[in-house]
Protein backbone atom coordinates (compact mmCIF):
# COMPACT_ATOMS: atom_id res chain seq x y z
CA UNK A 1 0.00 0.00 0.00
CA UNK A 2 1.27 3.45 -0.85
CA UNK A 3 2.15 5.89 1.92
CA UNK A 4 0.03 9.06 2.29
CA UNK A 5 2.80 11.01 0.56
CA UNK A 6 2.96 8.43 -2.22
CA UNK A 7 -0.80 8.70 -2.81
CA UNK A 8 -0.55 12.49 -3.10
CA UNK A 9 2.32 12.22 -5.57
CA UNK A 10 0.40 9.62 -7.58
CA UNK A 11 -2.64 11.94 -7.76
CA UNK A 12 -0.43 14.78 -9.01
CA UNK A 13 1.18 12.56 -11.65
CA UNK A 14 -2.25 11.39 -12.81
CA UNK A 15 -3.25 15.03 -13.19
CA UNK A 16 -0.29 16.06 -15.35
CA UNK A 17 -0.76 12.95 -17.49
CA UNK A 18 -4.47 13.59 -18.04
CA UNK A 19 -4.61 17.39 -18.19
CA UNK A 20 -1.21 18.28 -19.66
CA UNK A 21 -0.60 15.18 -21.75
CA UNK A 22 2.81 14.75 -20.12
CA UNK A 23 5.03 12.11 -21.74
CA UNK A 24 6.17 9.02 -19.84
CA UNK A 25 9.74 10.35 -19.46
CA UNK A 26 8.40 13.65 -18.05
CA UNK A 27 6.19 11.85 -15.55
CA UNK A 28 9.09 9.67 -14.46
CA UNK A 29 11.28 12.77 -13.91
CA UNK A 30 8.57 14.33 -11.72
CA UNK A 31 8.26 11.04 -9.82
CA UNK A 32 11.98 10.98 -9.02
CA UNK A 33 12.05 14.62 -7.93
CA UNK A 34 8.99 14.32 -5.70
CA UNK A 35 10.07 10.99 -4.21
CA UNK A 36 13.33 12.61 -3.13
CA UNK A 37 11.43 15.55 -1.64
CA UNK A 38 8.97 13.32 0.23
CA UNK A 39 11.81 11.13 1.56
CA UNK A 40 13.45 14.27 2.95
CA UNK A 41 10.19 15.31 4.63
CA UNK A 42 9.59 11.83 6.07
CA UNK A 43 13.07 11.79 7.62
CA UNK A 44 12.07 14.95 9.50
CA UNK A 45 8.70 13.66 10.61
CA UNK A 46 6.70 15.67 8.11
CA UNK A 47 4.79 15.21 4.87
CA UNK A 48 3.59 17.33 1.95
CA UNK A 49 0.51 18.47 3.86
CA UNK A 50 2.33 19.87 6.90
CA UNK A 51 5.72 20.92 5.47
CA UNK A 52 6.49 24.54 6.36
CA UNK A 53 8.73 27.22 4.90
CA UNK A 54 11.65 26.28 7.13
CA UNK A 55 11.49 22.62 6.13
CA UNK A 56 11.39 23.58 2.46
CA UNK A 57 14.43 25.83 2.88
CA UNK A 58 16.24 22.99 4.66
CA UNK A 59 15.43 20.73 1.70
CA UNK A 60 16.99 23.24 -0.72
CA UNK A 61 20.06 23.49 1.50
CA UNK A 62 20.28 19.68 1.55
CA UNK A 63 20.28 19.55 -2.26
CA UNK A 64 23.15 22.02 -2.31
CA UNK A 65 25.04 20.01 0.33
CA UNK A 66 24.64 16.86 -1.80
CA UNK A 67 26.36 18.64 -4.67
CA UNK A 68 23.49 19.05 -7.11
CA UNK A 69 24.19 21.47 -9.95
CA UNK A 70 22.18 24.73 -9.98
CA UNK A 71 20.20 23.57 -13.01
CA UNK A 72 19.23 20.33 -11.23
CA UNK A 73 18.21 22.22 -8.08
CA UNK A 74 16.10 24.62 -10.15
CA UNK A 75 14.36 21.72 -11.90
CA UNK A 76 13.58 19.94 -8.63
CA UNK A 77 12.29 23.14 -7.08
CA UNK A 78 10.01 23.64 -10.07
CA UNK A 79 8.63 20.10 -9.62
CA UNK A 80 7.96 20.63 -5.94
CA UNK A 81 6.34 24.03 -6.51
CA UNK A 82 3.97 22.56 -9.08
CA UNK A 83 3.17 19.73 -6.65
CA UNK A 84 2.30 22.19 -3.85
CA UNK A 85 0.26 24.33 -6.24
CA UNK A 86 -1.72 21.20 -7.07
CA UNK A 87 -2.30 20.45 -3.37
CA UNK A 88 -3.48 24.04 -2.85
CA UNK A 89 -5.86 24.01 -5.81
CA UNK A 90 -7.24 20.65 -4.69
CA UNK A 91 -7.96 22.09 -1.24
CA UNK A 92 -5.56 19.71 0.50
CA UNK A 93 -3.76 22.60 2.17
CA UNK A 94 -4.31 26.35 2.33
CA UNK A 95 -0.82 27.61 1.53
CA UNK A 96 2.31 26.88 -0.46
CA UNK A 97 5.46 26.50 1.68
CA UNK A 98 7.68 26.84 -1.39
CA UNK A 99 6.20 30.16 -2.51
CA UNK A 100 8.88 32.24 -0.75
CA UNK A 101 11.82 30.08 -1.78
CA UNK A 102 14.33 31.51 -4.21
CA UNK A 103 16.12 28.94 -6.26
CA UNK A 104 19.55 29.21 -7.86
CA UNK A 105 19.98 31.28 -10.97
CA UNK A 106 21.85 29.07 -13.41
CA UNK A 107 23.60 30.92 -16.19
CA UNK A 108 22.34 30.38 -19.72
CA UNK A 109 24.10 27.37 -21.19
CA UNK A 110 24.52 27.42 -24.92
CA UNK A 111 23.58 24.16 -26.62
CA UNK A 112 26.43 21.96 -27.79
CA UNK A 113 26.37 21.72 -31.54
CA UNK A 114 28.48 20.88 -34.59
CA UNK A 115 29.46 23.00 -37.56
CA UNK A 116 28.29 22.19 -41.07
CA UNK A 117 31.73 20.80 -41.99
CA UNK A 118 31.71 18.49 -38.96
CA UNK A 119 28.23 17.20 -39.80
CA UNK A 120 29.35 16.54 -43.38
CA UNK A 121 32.31 14.52 -42.09
CA UNK A 122 30.02 12.54 -39.79
CA UNK A 123 27.53 11.74 -42.56
CA UNK A 124 30.34 10.78 -44.95
CA UNK A 125 31.94 8.46 -42.38
CA UNK A 126 28.59 6.74 -41.75
CA UNK A 127 27.94 6.31 -45.48
CA UNK A 128 31.38 4.75 -46.13
CA UNK A 129 30.40 1.49 -44.49
CA UNK A 130 27.41 1.00 -46.79
CA UNK A 131 29.28 0.78 -50.12
CA UNK A 132 31.95 -1.83 -49.39
CA UNK A 133 30.37 -5.06 -50.63
CA UNK A 134 33.32 -7.10 -49.35
CA UNK A 135 32.14 -6.51 -45.78
CA UNK A 136 29.86 -9.07 -44.09
CA UNK A 137 26.18 -8.45 -44.73
CA UNK A 138 25.42 -7.74 -41.07
CA UNK A 139 28.02 -4.98 -40.93
CA UNK A 140 26.71 -3.38 -44.11
CA UNK A 141 23.14 -3.50 -42.82
CA UNK A 142 24.16 -1.89 -39.52
CA UNK A 143 26.14 0.78 -41.37
CA UNK A 144 23.18 1.49 -43.68
CA UNK A 145 20.89 1.79 -40.67
CA UNK A 146 23.21 4.26 -38.96
CA UNK A 147 23.65 6.29 -42.14
CA UNK A 148 19.87 6.40 -42.55
CA UNK A 149 19.35 7.45 -38.93
CA UNK A 150 21.85 10.30 -39.23
CA UNK A 151 20.44 11.56 -42.54
CA UNK A 152 16.89 11.56 -41.13
CA UNK A 153 17.95 13.16 -37.84
CA UNK A 154 19.89 15.99 -39.48
CA UNK A 155 17.10 16.56 -42.01
CA UNK A 156 14.31 16.72 -39.44
CA UNK A 157 15.71 17.62 -36.01
CA UNK A 158 13.63 14.86 -34.40
CA UNK A 159 14.02 13.97 -30.74
CA UNK A 160 15.91 10.68 -30.48
CA UNK A 161 12.84 9.00 -28.96
CA UNK A 162 10.81 10.10 -31.99
CA UNK A 163 13.50 8.97 -34.43
CA UNK A 164 14.04 5.40 -33.24
CA UNK A 165 10.27 4.84 -32.96
CA UNK A 166 9.40 5.97 -36.50
CA UNK A 167 6.77 3.68 -38.03
CA UNK A 168 7.58 1.60 -41.10
CA UNK A 169 5.15 3.69 -43.17
CA UNK A 170 7.70 6.53 -43.01
CA UNK A 171 9.65 4.59 -45.65
CA UNK A 172 6.82 4.59 -48.14
CA UNK A 173 5.54 8.15 -47.86
CA UNK A 174 4.96 9.75 -51.25
CA UNK A 175 5.22 13.25 -49.85
CA UNK A 176 8.56 14.65 -48.63
CA UNK A 177 7.06 15.14 -45.16
CA UNK A 178 6.72 13.09 -41.99
CA UNK A 179 3.82 13.33 -39.57
CA UNK A 180 5.36 13.16 -36.09
CA UNK A 181 3.52 12.59 -32.83
CA UNK A 182 5.70 14.22 -30.21
CA UNK A 183 5.56 15.22 -26.57
CA UNK A 184 2.10 15.49 -25.07
CA UNK A 185 0.61 13.83 -28.14
CA UNK A 186 1.15 16.98 -30.21
CA UNK A 187 1.45 16.30 -33.93
CA UNK A 188 3.61 18.20 -36.40
CA UNK A 189 4.85 17.90 -39.96
CA UNK A 190 8.58 17.87 -40.67
CA UNK A 191 10.23 17.91 -44.11
CA UNK A 192 12.23 14.92 -45.30
CA UNK A 193 15.18 15.81 -47.56
CA UNK A 194 16.13 13.90 -50.70
CA UNK A 195 19.28 12.67 -48.94
CA UNK A 196 17.19 11.32 -46.05
CA UNK A 197 14.75 9.60 -48.41
CA UNK A 198 17.67 8.04 -50.30
CA UNK A 199 19.17 6.85 -47.01
CA UNK A 200 15.89 5.20 -46.06
CA UNK A 201 15.67 3.50 -49.47
CA UNK A 202 19.24 2.10 -49.22
CA UNK A 203 18.68 0.81 -45.71
CA UNK A 204 15.29 -0.77 -46.48
CA UNK A 205 16.68 -2.43 -49.61
CA UNK A 206 19.29 -4.23 -47.49
CA UNK A 207 16.78 -4.93 -44.73
CA UNK A 208 14.57 -6.72 -47.25
CA UNK A 209 17.16 -9.54 -47.28
CA UNK A 210 16.47 -10.22 -43.58
CA UNK A 211 13.52 -12.65 -43.27
CA UNK A 212 10.47 -11.01 -41.73
CA UNK A 213 12.17 -7.66 -41.07
CA UNK A 214 9.93 -5.67 -43.39
CA UNK A 215 6.86 -7.08 -41.62
CA UNK A 216 7.77 -5.08 -38.50
CA UNK A 217 5.63 -2.00 -37.79
CA UNK A 218 8.83 -0.05 -37.08
CA UNK A 219 11.19 1.63 -39.54
CA UNK A 220 14.16 0.50 -37.45
CA UNK A 221 13.15 -2.95 -36.11
CA UNK A 222 15.20 -4.57 -33.37
CA UNK A 223 15.09 -7.46 -30.91
CA UNK A 224 14.58 -5.01 -28.02
CA UNK A 225 11.57 -5.16 -25.72
CA UNK A 226 9.92 -2.30 -27.62
CA UNK A 227 10.49 -3.97 -30.98
CA UNK A 228 12.48 -1.04 -32.36
CA UNK A 229 16.02 0.26 -32.02
CA UNK A 230 16.76 1.68 -28.58
CA UNK A 231 18.08 5.17 -27.95
CA UNK A 232 21.08 3.73 -26.16
CA UNK A 233 22.06 1.48 -29.10
CA UNK A 234 21.81 4.40 -31.52
CA UNK A 235 23.89 6.64 -29.26
CA UNK A 236 26.63 3.98 -29.01
CA UNK A 237 26.80 3.52 -32.79
CA UNK A 238 26.87 7.29 -33.24
CA UNK A 239 29.84 7.72 -30.93
CA UNK A 240 31.69 4.96 -32.77
CA UNK A 241 31.26 6.59 -36.17
CA UNK A 242 32.18 9.97 -34.64
CA UNK A 243 35.58 8.48 -33.83
CA UNK A 244 35.99 7.29 -37.43
CA UNK A 245 35.11 10.81 -38.58
CA UNK A 246 37.86 12.31 -36.42
CA UNK A 247 35.39 13.93 -34.02
CA UNK A 248 35.65 13.44 -30.28
CA UNK A 249 32.98 11.04 -29.04
CA UNK A 250 32.15 13.45 -26.20
CA UNK A 251 31.21 16.13 -28.76
CA UNK A 252 28.60 14.02 -30.54
CA UNK A 253 25.21 12.74 -29.42
CA UNK A 254 21.74 12.49 -30.97
CA UNK A 255 20.74 15.69 -29.17
CA UNK A 256 23.80 17.53 -30.50
CA UNK A 257 22.63 16.74 -34.03
CA UNK A 258 19.17 18.06 -33.16
CA UNK A 259 20.87 21.28 -32.02
CA UNK A 260 22.88 21.35 -35.25
CA UNK A 261 19.68 21.08 -37.28
CA UNK A 262 18.18 24.10 -35.49
CA UNK A 263 21.36 26.19 -35.42
CA UNK A 264 22.13 25.70 -39.10
CA UNK A 265 18.56 26.63 -40.08
CA UNK A 266 18.76 29.86 -38.10
CA UNK A 267 22.21 30.67 -39.48
CA UNK A 268 20.75 30.44 -42.97
CA UNK A 269 17.84 32.75 -42.28
CA UNK A 270 15.02 30.56 -40.92
CA UNK A 271 12.44 32.23 -38.68
CA UNK A 272 12.57 31.30 -34.99
CA UNK A 273 8.87 30.41 -35.00
CA UNK A 274 9.39 28.02 -37.91
CA UNK A 275 12.23 26.31 -36.05
CA UNK A 276 9.99 26.10 -32.97
CA UNK A 277 7.36 24.26 -35.00
CA UNK A 278 9.88 21.90 -36.60
CA UNK A 279 11.42 21.01 -33.23
CA UNK A 280 8.02 20.45 -31.65
CA UNK A 281 8.53 22.97 -28.85
CA UNK A 282 5.25 23.91 -27.18
CA UNK A 283 6.61 27.34 -26.22
CA UNK A 284 8.95 29.56 -28.23
CA UNK A 285 10.86 30.34 -25.02
CA UNK A 286 12.34 26.83 -25.25
CA UNK A 287 13.57 27.56 -28.78
CA UNK A 288 15.15 30.81 -27.60
CA UNK A 289 18.24 28.93 -26.40
CA UNK A 290 19.30 29.43 -30.02
CA UNK A 291 19.05 33.22 -29.94
CA UNK A 292 22.85 33.44 -29.77
CA UNK A 293 22.78 32.23 -33.38
CA UNK A 294 20.37 35.04 -34.27
CA UNK A 295 22.57 37.56 -32.45
CA UNK A 296 25.59 36.54 -34.53
CA UNK A 297 23.54 36.64 -37.72
CA UNK A 298 22.29 40.14 -36.97
CA UNK A 299 25.83 41.34 -36.30
CA UNK A 300 26.96 39.84 -39.59
CA UNK A 301 24.07 41.49 -41.44
CA UNK A 302 24.96 44.90 -40.06
CA UNK A 303 28.64 44.32 -40.86
CA UNK A 304 27.97 43.11 -44.40
CA UNK A 305 24.94 45.16 -45.45
CA UNK A 306 25.14 48.50 -43.68
CA UNK A 307 26.77 51.21 -45.84
CA UNK A 308 29.19 52.02 -43.06
CA UNK A 309 29.58 48.47 -41.78
CA UNK A 310 33.22 48.10 -42.87
CA UNK A 311 34.09 51.78 -43.04
CA UNK A 312 36.74 53.06 -40.63
CA UNK A 313 35.62 55.48 -37.98
CA UNK A 314 35.57 59.04 -39.36
CA UNK A 315 38.61 61.05 -38.51
CA UNK A 316 37.85 64.27 -36.68
CA UNK A 317 39.96 67.16 -37.89
CA UNK A 318 40.03 70.09 -35.56
CA UNK A 319 40.66 73.63 -36.77
CA UNK A 320 44.11 74.85 -35.82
Amino acid sequence: MKSPSGRLVAAFLDMIAAERGAAANTIEAYRRDLSDYCDFLTARGRGPLDADNRTSRDWLADLDARGFAPASVARRLSSVRQFHKFLYLEGRRGDDPTGVLEGPRPGRRLPKTLGVVDVDRLLAAAAEGTVDESRPFGERLRAARLSCLLEVLYATGLRVSELVALPARAASTREPMLNIKGKGGRERLVPLSDAARAGIARYRALLASTPGALASPWLFPSDSESGHLTRQAFARDLKTVAGFAGLGAARVSPHVLRHAFASHLLQNGADLRVVQELLGHADVSTTQIYTHVLDERLKAMVRDLHPLGDAPAPRIVRDP
